[in-house]
């Protein structure tokens, strides 16, 4: 008898982890966001435009993302998806802006996604828009990106709230980025390499930003694995334990 009680003791702890695992994985897709969540001031990073698609009865077929002029970005570069086309919108700035110790005439005001014919993101799924950008700033600690998408039904939804005075998330959050200061104390990795202002190729920041953000995606998939284990483990604690019940009985 204490065996049976130990065995669905252990079914319901390992069925409570792996339902934790799965629930946190579900709310972090629920809304646009930047993934990773935060860069080093100063350098480059590459970032997925997470968008996952929220309507039964439609699917995504632009995404907009504004990129703060009030702190410029100078380079972005956008990873080619099939499917889709990417344009990057430019502006001159009216007055020169130091960013990192460079100053900065020219930034990249937004960049646009659009679904080709026949391809969207249909219910149920997501997509991930990814883009290096750079050079961050040093004097903010975080970027906000107002996101819009639009959806095959002419509906569009703007992922563009700041987060409450109290901490509490809205409706309707904008991306952000979290900006930390670099760990050489002084420039972030890679801010002398490449981008769209005449430097000759990607700096090692851009290739460690990808680096970190692979290594983020693979930890995140061994999260949602582990939960669907602890699932099946709870699962089949169960089964032993009513085998041993009747076999008692």
């Amino acid at each position: 008898m204490s065996t049976t009680r130990s065995a669905l003791r252990s079914t319901a702890v390992t069925a409570v982890l792996g339902f934790t695992a799965l629930a946190g994985a579900g709310t972090a897709a629920a809304h646009v966001s930047a993934q990773p969540e935060q860069a080093e001031q100063g350098g480059y990073a590459k970032i997925a435009f997470r968008v996952p698609n929220e309507r039964p009865d439609a699917g995504t077929v632009r995404v907009h993302v504004a990129l703060p002029l009030e702190h410029p970005l100078s380079s972005v570069r956008t990873k080619p998806l099939p499917g889709w086309t990417a344009q990057v919108e430019k502006v001159r700035l009216e007055r020169p802006v130091e960013v990192a110790g460079a100053q900065v005439t020219e930034a990249v005001a937004g960049i646009t996604w659009t679904a080709r014919p026949g391809t969207r993101i249909a219910p149920d799924q997501f997509e991930e828009f990814e883009a290096t950008l750079g050079t961050f700033p040093t004097d903010t600690d975080e970027l906000l990106l107002p996101t819009e998408q639009t959806y095959d039904s002419g509906e569009v939804v703007r992922w563009d709230q700041p987060p409450a005075p109290d901490g509490s998330e809205p409706e309707h959050p904008a991306p952000a980025l979290a900006l930390v200061a670099s760990e050489g104390g002084g420039h972030g990795h890679g801010t002398t390499g490449g981008g769209d202002t005449g430097h000759g190729g990607a700096g090692h920041g851009e290739a460690d930003a990808a680096a970190a953000d692979d290594t983020a995606r693979v930890l995140g998939g061994t999260g949602l694995a582990v939960g669907a284990l602890g699932l099946g483990l709870g699962a089949g604690a169960l089964v032993l334990a009513r085998r041993g019940t009747k076999g008692n009985a």
